[in-house]
């Protein structure tokens, strides 16, 4: 009889145990979304002195002296500091049922990019080699005013709790780009799906 109660015991403890660690690792997730079209401007500059100014909800495209400039404004709508780690990028419209690209393909940031917790902060991406064939094919629809297809992958302060979600930049009029959220792929643990 002892060693059933021990073993209901640990068992029970064991369950606690999980229910709490995951409970603590709900608290460290960040989800990343657009920020709010009311969120302040923000004036982004990139590692080659270029500056570009999004404004809440939005996002930027350009083709300047043969590079690709993509920036957006994001929000950290979860408990915990999303910490950027890549970048893909697609020319038009991924449908929410199309798998995200492979991790392989992810482009690492060139510097470090925090997102706090219940605010904003920014995501920044440049495609400069002539000879990368996403080179050609981003410049066209960001010359065209066609729609591009955004990935990032981020992770939690520790590393963990891999997340990619998946942006729509839509060109509005002449010059502005409005970011949107379609779909959040959760890589270490199965999502809310």
């Amino acid at each position: 009889m002892l060693a059933i109660a021990t073993f209901a015991s640990v068992r029970s403890a064991n369950r606690s145990a999980r229910a709490a660690e995951m409970a603590l690792e709900e608290r460290r997730r960040p989800v990343l979304l657009q920020s709010r079209m009311g969120d302040a401007e923000q004036k982004i500059m990139f590692v080659d002195g270029r500056w570009v100014h999004v404004g809440g909800g939005g996002g930027a495209a350009e083709h300047s002296e043969g590079n690709v400039y993509l920036a957006l404004s994001l929000r950290n709508v979860g408990e915990g500091i999303g910490v950027l780690q890549g970048w893909s990028v697609r020319p038009g419209i991924v449908l929410s049922n199309t798998a995200h690209a492979d991790q392989e393909q992810f482009r690492g940031q060139t510097r470090d990019l925090y997102v706090p917790p219940g605010d904003i902060g920014l995501w920044q991406g440049a495609l400069r080699d002539g000879n990368d064939p996403l080179h050609r094919e981003i410049t066209e629809a960001v010359r065209g005013r066609k729609p591009i297809s955004l990935e990032l992958l981020y992770t939690d302060q520790l590393g963990a709790q891999r997340t990619i979600s998946r942006f729509l930049l839509t060109p509005v009029g002449e010059e502005r780009w409005i970011a949107n959220v379609s779909r959040h792929w959760y890589l270490d643990h199965d999502g809310p799906r």
